[in-house]
């Protein structure tokens, strides 16, 4: 599939801010199943220093600072991108959870160099914590000796189906605790719990941002996700050897193929979210997001 993205970021401020520095996750990484063909970014106002970069996860980040006053921030990210079908895999190829937790526990000599990079994403970070409620959740996936895809696979369905698609009653600092008592959250919600449930069990899984393509299900009323069309997304990246990292979206209970587009991964959204900054002035603000998403 071939895709042309449109990310629309806007903030008007109650008064000028004189001084901003900002961090931007908005060009996409290459990966074995996705290349960008064409990246733009429109910033004004105009007058801004510019710097490309990579940060501690690979991804590509922009930085930008304005030094002059100005009322309004406006980034605007357009790109083509090809995504290929990912090879078939059957769940029952990986590692036995079990045997993988042990192998990413801390001990002595020289690990794997993939499963060293793997402990990165195995400890609590910004926004998911390890806790023997999120193990506890999820215990009715983790059958002894079972493979770890199958276990990872279970989890997804059992949090798709449990939790519901709510916009507007978390935040992005809602207590992921809350959110497990609640069962109600969107997107980044879906993902950091499964994460959560991962890492309290010794295992490895990273926070993917991206969009996702989303088509009504047949014979089935359009949910208030399928009738977005292309929204901005998230889902999670689980570490199965020896089949690697694979991802998988809590949200829509499918493993991530060619209707997702891969912008970051990291920890949590705190290490990938699309524009943060600091500003000096400004006051209140109103921020617009607009994202669409075309098949070319």
């Amino acid at each position: 599939m071939r895709y042309r993205v449109r990310h629309e970021t806007r903030y008007r401020y109650a008064s000028d801010v004189l001084h901003s520095h900002q961090l931007l996750h908005l060009i996409p990484r290459l990966t074995p199943y996705q290349e960008c063909i064409e990246h733009r970014l429109e910033i004004l106002p105009h007058t801004y220093r510019r710097r490309d970069e990579r940060d501690a996860f690979d991804n590509p980040v922009t930085r930008i600072e304005l030094e002059y006053p100005h009322a309004e921030l406006s980034v605007a990210s357009t790109m083509d991108i090809d995504v290929h079908a990912r090879p078939p895999l059957r769940a029952a190829d990986s590692t036995p959870w079990e045997q993988l937790r042990t192998r990413l526990a801390y001990r002595g000599g020289w690990p794997a160099r993939a499963d060293l990079e793997a402990c990165r994403f195995r400890h609590e970070s910004a926004y998911v914590r390890v806790k023997r409620a999120f193990a506890e959740y999820a215990s009715d996936c983790f059958e002894p000796c079972r493979p770890l895809l199958e276990c990872a696979e279970a989890l997804m369905t059992k949090l798709h189906r449990e939790l519901r698609y709510a916009p507007g009653e978390t935040t992005i600092g809602t207590p992921l605790i809350d959110v497990l008592e609640s069962r109600r959250g969107v997107c980044q919600d879906f993902s950091h719990l499964m994460i959560a449930c991962l890492r309290s069990r010794g295992l490895a899984a990273r926070y993917v941002s991206g969009y996702v393509r989303l088509l009504p299900r047949p014979g089935a009323a359009a949910s208030a996700l399928d009738a977005a069309g292309a929204a901005s997304h998230a889902w999670v990246s689980v570490y199965a050897p020896p089949l690697g990292w694979i991802d998988l979206d809590p949200t829509n209970d499918v493993r991530v193929g060619t209707d997702h587009v891969t912008l970051a991964w990291g920890r949590d959204f705190a290490d990938v979210s699309p524009l943060r900054g600091m500003i000096l002035g400004g006051g209140a603000h109103d921020l617009r997001v607009n994202v669409q998403l075309e098949s070319i």
